[in-house]
């Protein structure tokens, strides 16, 4: 049986598309995790996420080659093996929208949670202020207790 290019073809595609599915999934463990504020956790999975994307920029890397190709002109070994490719390609489309669609998803919660604990952290500074203010009043202006009694 002879070898065709197209064969390594099919091979990166099928590669690719195993890369998205994995990344996918991780997209929507990602979102939970955002809107629940598990950061220890979240950052984990965007560690395991990192090493996935290296994978899947080698498997582009070596796509590379066939890019300037004219599809019509490459040999497959069948015309269902092609079809097969030019399925496996289109899952990796669908996948890849839906990656980008959930990343924003998550990016906007954790907008939304920075933001929220941002608002926090100004209203409990701004209350410790007040609570300082209000001590200072009440112990005569000047922070101390006045413990001398008249008469």
């Amino acid at each position: 049986m002879s070898t065709f290019e197209t064969d390594l073809l099919s091979d990166l595609i099928q590669r690719k598309r195993s890369c998205l599915a994995q990344l996918r999934g991780m997209a929507d463990k990602q979102l939970e995790l955002a809107r629940c504020g598990a950061i220890t956790q979240l950052l984990e999975l965007l560690a395991a996420k990192q090493h996935i994307l290296l994978h899947l920029q080698e498997v582009e890397r070596q796509l590379d080659r066939f890019r300037g190709e004219e599809p019509e002109r490459r040999r497959w070994r069948s015309p269902e093996k092609r079809e097969q490719c030019a399925a496996d390609q289109a899952e990796c489309e669908r996948l890849l929208a839906e990656i980008v669609i959930q990343e924003k998803r998550s990016e906007q919660e954790l907008i939304r949670r920075r933001d929220e604990a941002a608002a926090q952290l100004s209203g409990a500074a701004w209350a410790g202020q007040a609570r300082g203010a209000y001590l200072a009043e009440s112990w005569g202006g000047n922070g101390q207790l006045d413990l001398i009694s008249e008469g």
